[in-house]
């Protein structure tokens, strides 16, 4: 069975306060589980989340004064 963290692990993991993940629950814009009256996260919606929210960097060059992409 997968590891399920609480929300304030998850909220921790995420550098940012419960709020946050209370309301990607509340908006079912993130995987969980419930357990009676708890809720739990499963570690691999986290990674998901995260991986889907990555923004890769791009090169950028000048040319006459201008930004091209490439």
């Amino acid at each position: 069975m997968e590891r399920l963290i609480s929300v304030e692990e998850a909220a921790e993991l995420l550098g940012t306060t419960t709020r946050f993940p209370r309301r990607l629950i509340s908006e079912r814009r993130i995987r969980f589980v419930r357990v009676g009256r708890h809720v739990r996260i499963p570690v691999s919606a986290l990674e998901s989340f995260v991986a889907d929210g990555t923004v890769e960097p791009i090169s950028i060059r000048w040319a006459g004064g201008k930004v091209v992409s490439g």
